[in-house]
């Protein structure tokens, strides 16, 4: 059985990649932003929700998220401490803003039908995996709050490089380019940073424990990866199709009705949030597109990518997302009390 599972899984990742190799070139051929990341993603999507067997493991997205990290954190430099004053503001301007747009969103899933447990949880702009748990726990439905989540993180990475890429005229870098590798050796770092990462309980550990080595390394001026353009355009394919392989089987009937749904509560979010990326832009002195791009409710990994493929201050973007992914599993369980005692109280509320 279990290399009936291995096979599968192995035919799973070839037709996956090769998916995705497909939907990338379509991308790179038309012009369209972020072509190598975007590309794979639309296209497995597509066809996982066909019912087509693509999968990417999850040890294979790890390394490659790790990839990711180093890269992230390479853009840490010694000057970098001089700006770190300015974020407590934008810090702040964060948490008002994800209690914003989480109350404009839930309204809505209310409207469509959800219990509150359910539209809070699939409202929340984070922490995708807390969420889903902590949901399911206080009697919510998982499958709503699952598909409301991913698809929220689909959308949002779907709409964003194309809004920058229309501010910035088409012209804009599209990744951080360098004509060869410099201090690849980081790249062995990687089977030690990964068990490290599970040890500590770290959230999103394949990210963020070689995003903290690769700052402090790059913070003291000791390495920086970089990666060829080829190296880029690898790493995005293959996170890209990781990110489409997720959705399996999904009838069109429902694919439409959790699109609506999720689509509205997406575009809440980010009006309400654009809102407070315009403060930051105004108090912090960061551009708008670098402050949307920090409050934008995709996941920390999913935002990462963006913002080092798009080179839109990375380190800045990664701080302010996960802070919000912090924030959402310190506060959840508090706000999961809540609702649980609310509802004891008030049982016929969601009949």
């Amino acid at each position: 059985m279990k290399g009936v599972v291995s096979t599968r899984s192995a035919k799973g990742l070839l037709t996956s990649l090769i998916v995705g190799a497909i939907g990338g070139t379509i991308f790179q051929l038309t012009g369209l932003p972020l072509a190598w990341m975007l590309g794979p993603l639309v296209a497995n999507l597509l066809v996982s929700s066909r019912g087509v067997n693509v999968v990417v493991p999850e040890r294979l997205r790890n390394v490659f998220l790790a990839v990711m990290g180093l890269v992230l954190g390479s853009q840490v430099t010694p000057e970098l401490a001089q700006r770190v004053v300015d974020w407590p503001i934008s810090a702040v301007l964060l948490l008002a803003g994800i209690s914003a747009s989480t109350v404009a969103a839930s309204a809505w899933y209310r409207r469509c039908g959800f219990d509150s447990v359910s539209a809070w949880f699939a409202a929340a702009p984070g922490a995708m995996t807390a969420m889903i748990i902590l949901g399911d726990k206080c009697g919510g439905d998982p499958q709503r709050i699952a598909i409301a989540q991913s698809i929220r993180v689909i959308l949002v990475i779907l709409v964003l490089p194309p809004l920058f890429w229309a501010y910035e005229g088409g012209d804009g870098d599209m990744a951080l380019r360098a004509n060869e590798f410099e201090h690849a050796w980081m790249l062995l770092l990687i089977p030690l940073l990964l068990p490290l990462g599970r040890w500590l309980r770290f959230p999103t550990p394949a990210l963020l424990v070689p995003l903290l080595t690769a700052a402090l390394l790059s913070g003291f001026d000791i390495a920086s990866l970089r990666l060829p353009d080829w190296g880029m355009n690898l790493m995005l394919w293959v996170l890209g199709s990781a990110i489409g392989s997720r959705f399996k089987g999904m009838t069109r009937r429902l694919w439409g009705r959790y699109l609506w749904q999720s689509g509205i509560a997406t575009l809440l979010a980010l009006m309400v949030l654009a809102l407070f990326a315009e403060l930051i832009h105004q108090f912090v002195g960061v551009g708008r597109d670098v402050a949307l791009l920090a409050l934008a409710p995709g996941g920390v990994g999913e935002m990462a990518i963006l913002a080092v493929a798009l080179n839109i201050d990375p380190v800045f973007v990664a701080f302010h997302h996960l802070l919000r992914m912090v924030t959402l599993m310190v506060f959840a369980p508090f706000w999961a009390r809540w609702l649980l005692r609310h509802q004891a109280s008030n049982p016929t509320n969601d009949r």
